[in-house]
């Protein structure tokens, strides 16, 4: 597609991605079987492992990160078990939807859409009852919010049989996470979002622990049983034909990622979100999120300038922006700025600006 018409992403996915990632797609094709794919798997696996901060294993799947949301449950709760599902955003509610709908038994704390959660609630809940394990979005996109995880996984500490299951799809790689140093057990995320790669391909950590489970649940499924993915990912392969050009994607990507560095980049996003939000307040609109818990990565804004979203969008589209609306029920009581994946400080000044010139033109 010609520059011209292009449409910069300013979206909570899929972002922008460059044009030396897209590119790499298109290294010539080979067969899944073969000893190339196996030297592409293990580099993959290798950076895989650092970007999660994890000994574990990484298994590359073939969907979006909503597929492993279901390969985690259905691998770490037992049929006759319950599941704990903290929810307060379109996300969290959606994957304790996914729980049910696998004839699961899940309870939820619920939230305030805006609110995180706290490790008080949950160790509340588990001296109430026991959990075959917990579910927590650690960067909920529809609100902005991220949970303070590493507290929450620390109450997880006291109860040996309940599993940590994480949803970092907006977090890795822009918000810090460190899957061993913080105990968890599944940690998944998507390619379009903080990675900054096309949409198609997810990535989970899994920790020994969720494999010594999977192996008590007799119905796993078949595309996301994780006992299957562990014998191919010891072959340096998957169960299943991979999305291969992804890989070659995630590859390049992943080099940056890590030459960069973690820090540098969890900084970076940090600066960005400051940046984003002394300009809404500047110019009278409000954050959603709960002061203390706002995303490095995306910002919901509290439109209390009452400004037309759609009016916003179509006008931004003239720039050459594509903007956020808002998500759910919040929509256009709130709308999305995305500062995540390979976004640089200049490129968010030159948001900011356009966004300035509606606010102007409105004057």
């Amino acid at each position: 597609m010609p520059d011209s018409v292009h449409q910069r992403l300013v979206l909570p996915g899929p972002v922008e991605v460059r044009p030396e990632i897209l590119q790499a797609q298109t290294e010539w094709m080979i067969g899944h079987r073969t000893a190339a794919f196996e030297e592409l798997f293990a580099r993959l696996q290798r950076k895989l492992r650092q970007a999660f901060l994890t000994d574990s294993r990484v298994y590359v799947s073939g969907s979006s990160g909503s597929g492993l949301w279901e390969g985690a449950l259905r691998n770490s709760v037992r049929p006759d078990r319950k599941v704990l599902h903290l929810t307060g955003g379109a996300f969290s509610e959606r994957w304790a939807q996914v729980s049910r709908a696998n004839g699961l038994h899940a309870d939820v704390i619920a939230v305030h859409w805006g609110r995180a959660h706290d490790a008080q609630m949950v160790r509340e809940a588990l001296q109430r009852e026991r959990f075959d394990a917990v579910c927590v979005v650690h960067n909920e996109t529809s609100t902005g919010v991220t949970n303070p995880l590493r507290d929450i996984a620390g109450v997880l500490r006291e109860h040996e049989e309940t599993l940590l299951l994480v949803d970092t799809v907006s977090g890795l790689a822009g918000a810090e996470l460190r899957v061993d140093d913080w105990g968890i057990d599944v940690a998944l995320t998507s390619s379009q979002k903080a990675l900054a790669l096309p949409p198609g391909i997810a990535f989970g950590s899994v920790s020994d622990r969720v494999l010594e489970r999977a192996a008590e649940i007799r119905n796993r499924g078949y595309y996301f049983d994780f006992l299957e993915l562990e014998k191919s990912l010891l072959e340096d392969n998957t169960p299943t034909t991979p999305p291969v050009a992804l890989m070659f994607a995630s590859d390049r990507q992943l080099d940056d990622i890590l030459a960069e560095g973690l820090a540098a980049r969890w900084a970076r996003h940090l600066e960005m979100r400051d940046r984003v939000h002394d300009w809404l307040l500047a110019h009278d609109f409000g954050l959603y999120a709960q002061a203390g818990h706002r995303s490095p990565t995306v910002t919901a804004v509290d439109n209390t300038r009452g400004i037309d979203v759609n009016a916003m969008a179509d006008f931004m589209a003239g720039r050459g922006f594509a903007m956020d609306k808002g998500y759910g029920k919040i929509r256009g009581q709130t709308f999305r700025i995305a500062h995540m994946g390979d976004m640089q400080l200049d490129e968010l000044e030159e948001i900011l600006a356009s966004l300035m010139a509606f606010l102007e033109m409105l004057a």
